[in-house]
């Protein structure tokens, strides 16, 4: 019996150890990911400030109410672009986003633009009315993609298949922490972000027209917002799973120490068995 379980527990050991090169060189890629994805969420995010701090701007000119951009209207439906991962391993990263956005979308008449392979399977599944199935992978996403769907949701905006626009993504704090959260895209606010600015002199006349020209920039600033929680998303999927595989490897590497101690505690059972049997049998 003792050999036996010898046995067993050297299998199982082995194949935790297995498991772990698995985690650990998954923790290392995430790791390379994370730090590259960190050096240009510092840039989206400067990108993504100066569009904002640009649109204050122009809003705080008071331009032409008309603009069906900035026309608060009854609504009817509602467009939510949910950006997920692209795979699992990852913690409670996916799982987040999902209860946050469903949430966020209680009581409302509602149309998914998914963005990440598992936001794309997930609505699917769910029976969601889905807008468009293009965008699978978070990865291959950059700033032409942000483009196409700015493009996309400002031309369904102005002919009202849906009637406002939110954009739910998982804002990166730290490696350890990520924080689902919400934005409206459309129609923008003219209290936008709450922020009160300066309005600057450097020009005075818009060409053809305040409305052409806000029109014209309207799809520009979506697609910078898109691209920023874009990188905010993968940098936060990089960071969960890194975090998510640094402690499988932990509690593989326990594991292992736990079973270790269990054999040699088994193996000694059966060498002191052995023992007693062959003075047993001298003896006789």
């Amino acid at each position: 019996m003792a050999g036996s379980s010898m046995k067993d527990i050297n299998l199982r050991i082995k194949s935790i150890k297995s498991t772990k090169q698995i985690t650990k060189a998954m923790e290392l890629v995430a790791t390379s990911k994370l730090t590259k994805a960190k050096e240009r969420i510092k840039r989206s995010r400067f990108y993504q400030s100066s569009l904002q701090a640009a649109m204050c701007d122009i809003i705080a000119r008071d331009i032409d109410t008309s603009s069906a951009y900035l026309t608060p209207r009854d609504v009817k439906k509602t467009c939510f672009i949910v950006i997920a991962g692209d795979r699992g391993l990852a913690g409670g990263y996916n799982s987040n986003v999902f209860r946050f956005a469903s949430e966020q979308m209680l009581g409302k008449d509602v149309c998914i633009l998914p963005i990440g392979k598992r936001s794309l399977d997930f609505y699917r599944r769910k029976g969601y009315e889905i807008i468009s199935d293009e965008f699978t992978y978070v990865e291959d996403i950059d700033v032409g993609n942000c483009h196409e769907i700015a493009d996309l949701l400002t031309e369904g905006f102005l002919k009202q298949e849906f009637d406002e626009v939110y954009i739910v993504y998982t804002e990166f704090i730290s490696a350890l922490s990520q924080e689902p959260v919400i934005m409206k895209l459309l129609p923008i606010d003219r209290n936008i972000w709450g922020e009160t600015v300066e309005v600057s002199n450097d020009y005075i006349l818009f060409e053809p027209s305040t409305k052409a020209v806000f029109h014209a920039i309207v799809p520009s600033f979506v697609t910078g917002m898109l691209w920023g929680a874009v990188n905010e998303s993968l940098t936060s999927e990089f960071g969960a799973r890194r975090t998510a595989m640094e402690s499988a490897t932990k509690n593989a590497e326990e594991m292992i120490d736990d079973l270790s101690l269990k054999y040699n505690r088994a193996r000694q059972g059966s060498i002191t068995q052995e023992i007693t049997e062959i003075v047993a049998g001298s003896g006789m």
